[in-house]
């Protein structure tokens, strides 16, 4: 952390535990055929980019996924479906985060979409009753509300110009290795999540 002044963060996979896979099964089971060509946690179709950059509303994202699966599926089963990725908040990732905001200026930038917002928020508030993340951070830039989406360099150099940070003093802590080398390239420092790690085993791990 030498030298390091500014934190970004990475959400799903990295503060809020998620499952990529589940989406997939539950689409399958109501009736969705060949999720996985167009849904994986590398390689998603237009149609869910358009969500995660604020071009699709929630309702036009249901819709869509209604005509892809050719069969009369309830709204509420969809948003219940897509929404399975979510699990939970680990309160000592929490904690962490509230300790370095003495030392760090620290930020989430995460790509995200409108109908999983609403979901982790109700998550957070059932885990230690804030109603967003902004507590935790300096400030959060959310795809769907910036209108851009990781790997793209510019929504990195918003948050750098934005909050007048010198890359090479700022870490980006991801799960994703194209996120990552994105962020390399813009001279900020970088930590490659792995599925085997976490932050609070592997980076900001407590001194015994």
């Amino acid at each position: 952390m030498q030298g390091i002044k500014n934190i970004i963060f990475d959400l799903g996979g990295v503060i809020l535990n998620i499952d990529y896979k589940r989406p997939q099964v539950e689409f399958e089971k109501l009736g969705i055929k060949n999720v996985g060509e167009f849904y994986s946690k590398k390689n998603q179709v237009d149609l869910f980019d358009k969500l995660e950059t604020g071009q699709l509303t929630e309702k036009e994202f249901v819709h869509q996924i209604q005509q892809k699966a050719g069969i009369d599926i309830p709204y509420d089963e969809i948003i219940r479906a897509w929404n399975s990725i979510i699990l939970d908040f680990p309160l000592r990732r929490l904690q962490i985060l509230q300790q370095l905001q003495l030392h760090y200026n620290i930020y989430l930038l995460s790509n995200t979409n409108e109908i999983h917002e609403k979901a982790f928020n109700d998550v957070l508030r059932q885990t230690c009753g804030y109603p967003s993340l902004a507590v935790f951070f300096d400030k959060v830039y959310l795809s769907h509300r910036v209108g851009l989406r990781k790997p793209d360099p510019a929504i990195f150099q918003l948050v750098l110009d934005q909050n007048k940070l010198i890359s090479a003093e700022t870490l980006f802590i991801d799960d994703s290795p194209q996120h990552i080398e994105s962020a390399k390239q813009l001279g900020i420092r970088t930590i490659h999540l792995t599925d085997d790690m976490t932050i609070e085993e592997n980076v900001f791990k407590s001194k015994q």
